[in-house]
């Protein structure tokens, strides 16, 4: 397979399009069976939202900002710290409350008494009919509290989250969403021109229709968020909570359900944007058995077909190289497998002169030995302290201790520098490769994508396990390289976060001694473990196993006939 074989995203073919500042309204309601939302069907006007049901919504008009001089509950300094903006936050609000009068015929509104006005009485029927004048941009909201003497009630509104429209797409937004409870004495109504139908649903019957309603990504995120509270309430009380409103931003990919958004809360989403960052749909969200994926100009991902439960989408190869000579090192070149082999020979552009492990479990490094063998690569690696679970063929020509640096070819006359750091704690021979030129690092199973690490003693060590991903969290890195799934960013941010939940274990299991007193492992596990699959205990007991070890080299627990218990201090 020569270079041009492996598939690389086009170069951006244009610049990214502005957004335009719009606003959504996602209005509740209580039932007997709890949540409702309103959702409305937007007439076929041939893009892509045509026939969506979604919540009220449009994008901002240069009117909005004239109704300043008619709210109530927000000031514009309130408005801004809430929106995070340095100016003009209001007109969101503004635009919400329009958007949702034109186009459901509910309006956040008081009269000159303080009351939410009323729209089913005479009165109401004249503050209808300028929903059409209001749509057309015939009459200015500005106008209508002028004329009604109302105030809006821009308090009832709770911001919920900020979304951003994928690079790529023709039209792009930049929607804030707000929440609010349904005002009494109005019922909603649909305006036959912007939407054409209109239904009251709770959330997760709303998700069960997700095609049928043809629902879109943030509509179907809005309501998995909705029906995570019992009642309206509940969540508006978490809504005006004081939380981080971070910007959703989803990026296009490619994989077995066509092209789609993909949310920041998927694997792929981080990868996607270092590959095809202009949004043309070219990166794939699910990981490609066999087949390379070209992450950089020096580095290649190619993944073994050995998914399961403990390999997630399967072990990552990487191939490092290029320059004149069209060299390439192989970075854990996984299980047994003659097709993985096959693969990782074919992939590499050029010929694999370097072979480095990561750990020797039976997913890594196994095919050190054909790959070897069909290419003549220099094997280095460590080798494990306790040879249970370990791969028992790997033999390193190199063996390595840590600290150790190798000037590895790569393209444009260029070098990559992989440094070798020795990381026990999911085994005592693992070792972490840092790509210096990319601030990028090869983390094996040290941090895995969506899956906890199990630390199985004796060669598992807890104790270590942390302090080395303390360590880690310490270097100046961008990019991780797991050994399992997609390149993931803010590596920083992942291992505080698995220290942070490895201690958490840990105090459960401290919690759970003080509460029973001498105890055994079984019960501990039931205990401490009560979140885990049953089909997944097996392997917690290992885990547990490595925390009751490190509480007992702390001086903090002691075992004695079978039963665990914490020391008197």
């Amino acid at each position: 397979m020569q270079a041009s074989d492996v598939v690389s995203p086009p170069a951006p073919s244009h610049a990214a399009r502005p957004p335009r500042a719009s606003a959504t309204l996602v209005v509740v309601r209580e039932s007997i069976e709890g949540i409702e939302v309103l959702l409305s069907r937007r007439a076929e006007r041939g893009d892509h939202n045509s026939g969506a049901w979604v919540f009220p919504g449009g994008v901002n008009d240069p009117g909005d900002a004239l109704a300043h001089d008619c709210l109530g509950g927000i000031d514009d300094a309130g408005a801004n710290a809430r929106l995070g903006l340095a100016s003009g936050a209001l007109s969101y609000y503004v635009a919400a409350v329009r958007e949702c009068f034109e186009e459901s015929g509910l309006l956040f509104a008081t009269d000159a008494r303080g009351e939410l006005v009323r729209l089913d009485d005479e009165a109401g029927a004249e503050l209808r009919a300028w929903r059409g004048p209001l749509h057309r941009g015939e009459r200015t909201l500005v106008e209508l509290c002028r004329e009604f003497g109302l105030t809006l009630a821009l308090e009832r509104l709770v911001y919920l989250s900020h979304w951003l429209t994928p690079l790529g797409r023709a039209k792009r937004f930049d929607t804030r969403f707000s929440i609010a409870e349904a005002p009494p004495a109005q019922t909603a109504e649909f305006d036959g021109t912007e939407m054409v139908e209109q239904l009251w649903l709770r959330p997760a019957a709303a998700l069960a229709r997700a095609v049928e309603l043809k629902l879109m990504t943030p509509t179907q995120a809005t309501l998995k968020l909705l029906g995570q509270h019992a009642s309206v309430s509940a969540l508006l009380a978490w809504a005006r909570a004081p939380r981080e409103i971070g910007l959703i931003m989803p990026r296009v990919g490619s994989g077995h359900q066509g092209m789609r958004p993909v949310l920041p809360d998927e694997p792929a989403w981080a990868e996607i944007g270092r590959l095809d960052p202009a949004g043309h749909g070219t990166s794939c969200y699910d990981i490609q058995v066999g087949t390379p994926v070209r992450l950089s100009p020096r580095l290649i991902r190619v993944t073994a077909n050995n998914g399961s439960m403990m390999t997630g989408p399967g072990t990552n190869t990487y191939l490092i190289g290029g320059g004149a000579r069209n060299e390439w090192a192989a970075i854990d070149p996984g299980p047994l497998e003659d097709a993985h082999v096959e693969a990782i020979i074919k992939a590499a552009p050029g010929a694999i002169r370097w072979i480095f492990a990561t750990h020797t479990h039976n997913d890594h490094s196994p095919a050190c030995v054909p790959l070897k063998a069909r290419t003549g690569a220099v094997v280095h690696g460590r080798v494990a302290a306790h040879p249970q679970w370990q791969d028992a063929s790997f033999a390193p020509e190199v063996h390595l201790r840590g600290g150790e640096r190798f000037e590895l070819p790569a393209p444009d006359g260029l070098t990559s520098t992989l440094h070798a750091i020795h990381t026990p704690g999911h085994a005592s021979n693992h070792i972490c490769y840092l790509l210096e030129e990319e601030k990028l690092l090869f983390t094996g199973d040290h941090v895995m994508q969506q899956s906890t690490v199990v630390i199985n003693p004796p060669d598992g060590d807890m104790a270590a396990y942390i302090a080395s991903l303390r360590e880690l969290s310490e270097r100046d890195l961008e990019w991780l390289a797991p050994g399992h799934g997609f390149l993931m960013a803010r590596p920083a941010q992942a291992m505080q976060g698995i220290v942070a939940h490895r201690l958490r274990r840990e105090a459960k299991v401290v919690d759970a001694m003080r509460a029973l007193g001498p105890v055994d492992a079984d019960t501990l596990l039931a205990r401490v473990y009560d979140d885990v699959q049953p089909r997944l205990l097996a392997m917690a007991m290992r885990s547990l196993t490595a925390h009751l070890h490190k509480l007992r080299d702390d001086g903090v627990a002691r075992e004695a006939a079978g039963r665990w218990e914490l020391t008197a201090r």
